[in-house]
């Protein structure tokens, strides 16, 4: 593209008038991108890639996405994106792999899904979505990014965690969207012997161990790429020494596992039913505490928290305002370290620590009365429910069972909203300069 086709995209005017040309004329093109099995090179899936019209100043995806976002059209142009990849897809038949990675831009996740997209996605069709997120969503749109991962694995589909590696916030919040499909970043790859990449693939294969997921590297142009993305326990790759994107005619030629699979869609798991305390009470017995002890007990919670570093995701709801308040000052020192810090209650007056986020959650409902604290970390997980009683004593359970950890985890990070959430500052993760995607970011590798 030349600098005057790039220019061309820098007034919101001309932005407004180009991306209503491409969603009226619906006017993208994917390409897909092979991903393969390192050990036996045959392709087990592709990534679809977004391309406007050929030759005009959208063509390229860092250029379109940036005039739909000026033009304040992004929501459409994403869902455009996601329909024409799967159009694409079920039109080359049997050519298409058993397995479809589309991203999702996080953005415009809380938008109602178009009835086109819904009539692609529901089809007939011989190959598994996997919607590919990044931890931009997670910090970012948490309630609905599990709305949707609900949503994805209820429709039989599979989740991707992309540029794992990127920020700790990805790592963090792995154990809570438990994708089936973990992809390192590609600077991974490029600093194997750096302490932070070799503590991150170690945290990705223990949680794939753990869970069934797969591991995938990418950003893989030569062979010593392949060497070293294996050494860092990766099964699957992708990047230019295998091939780079292009139409899906061109994946006829190469070796296609048909047989590759997932693990199977969990349909409940990221929207568990009940409170926090009745689903922990249902699975571990609850115990009877007065309120020196029950003191005791959220004093452990806050040393849990401290300690578990910067992959930690510390979630808390509190019944009462006189509660949250006093919660505050130990959370400001807890967001220093921690990858996410969040808390939902009713609201709450003056100022508060901007690295913490504060959710205004409704007043009513049984959950409403409940105090839970749940810490998540690589080597740590805890919550402590407590569902008030008489005479200042509490029916509480603490557990360390990592399952109920993460559901408990999942009800807390659902609370903090949406949008209209009150996000006091942005994780440290969010980012916004991805510059190749097929609903949003993808590597141009």
């Amino acid at each position: 593209m030349s600098p005057t086709d790039r220019e061309a995209g820098q007034h919101p005017g001309r932005d407004a008038a180009l991306i209503s040309q491409v969603l009226a004329e619906r006017a993208i093109f994917p390409l897909y991108q092979p991903i393969v099995d390192l050990a036996s090179r045959a392709v087990v899936g592709v990534e679809a890639l977004a391309r406007g019209p050929a030759g005009s100043p959208v063509e390229y995806p860092d250029v379109l996405f940036a005039a739909a976002e000026r033009a304040g059209l992004m929501p459409q142009l994403d869902q455009l994106c996601f329909t024409r990849a799967v159009q694409f897809a079920r039109a080359a038949g049997d050519v298409t792999p058993p397995l479809v990675f589309i991203n999702a831009e996080p953005g415009v996740l809380n938008n109602a899904v178009t009835p086109e997209l819904a009539a692609e996605v529901s089809a007939e069709r011989s190959f598994r979505i996997v919607l590919e997120l990044t931890e931009r969503a997670l910090g970012t749109f948490p309630a609905s990014l599990l709305n949707i991962a609900g949503t994805v694995h209820h429709s039989g589909g599979a989740l991707a965690l992309d540029d794992v590696g990127a920020d700790p916030l990805s790592m963090a919040f792995l154990p809570l969207l438990e994708p089936e499909v973990v992809k390192l970043d590609m600077h991974l790859l490029r600093n194997p012997y750096s302490p932070y990449t070799i503590e991150t693939a170690a945290m990705a294969g223990a949680y794939a161990d753990r869970t069934g997921a797969i591991v995938l590297a990418e950003g893989i142009e030569t062979e010593a790429d392949v060497a070293t993305a294996q050494a860092l326990g990766a099964r699957w790759g992708q990047g230019w020494l295998f091939a780079r994107p292009g139409p899906l005619s061109a994946i006829a030629g190469l070796q296609v596992h048909h047989s590759a699979r997932l693990r199977p869609p969990r349909p409940d798991l990221h929207l568990p039913a009940g409170t926090p305390f009745s689903m922990a009470a249902a699975r571990h017995h609850s115990r009877t505490g007065d309120q020196p002890l029950l003191d005791g007990l959220i004093e452990y919670m806050w040393r849990q928290a401290a300690g578990t570093g910067s992959f930690a995701v510390v979630l808390g709801a509190y019944p009462d305002p006189a509660t949250g308040q006093g919660w505050l000052s130990r959370l400001a020192p807890v967001a220093e370290t921690a990858a996410f810090v969040g808390v939902a209650g009713p609201t709450l007056l003056g100022s508060h620590p901007s690295s913490v986020r504060i959710a205004t959650a409704p007043v009513d409902g049984p959950e409403s009365v409940e105090t839970v604290l749940a810490v998540v970390g690589p080597h740590c997980g805890v919550a402590l429910c407590i569902r008030p009683g008489v005479d200042g004593s509490g029916d509480f359970v603490l557990t360390h069972d990592r399952d109920l950890v993460h559901a408990v985890a999942r009800m807390l990070l659902r609370r903090l909203g949406t949008a209209a959430e009150r996000l006091l500052n942005h994780p440290a993760g969010y980012r916004k300069d991805q510059p190749d995607r097929a609903g949003a970011a993808a590597h141009t590798n």
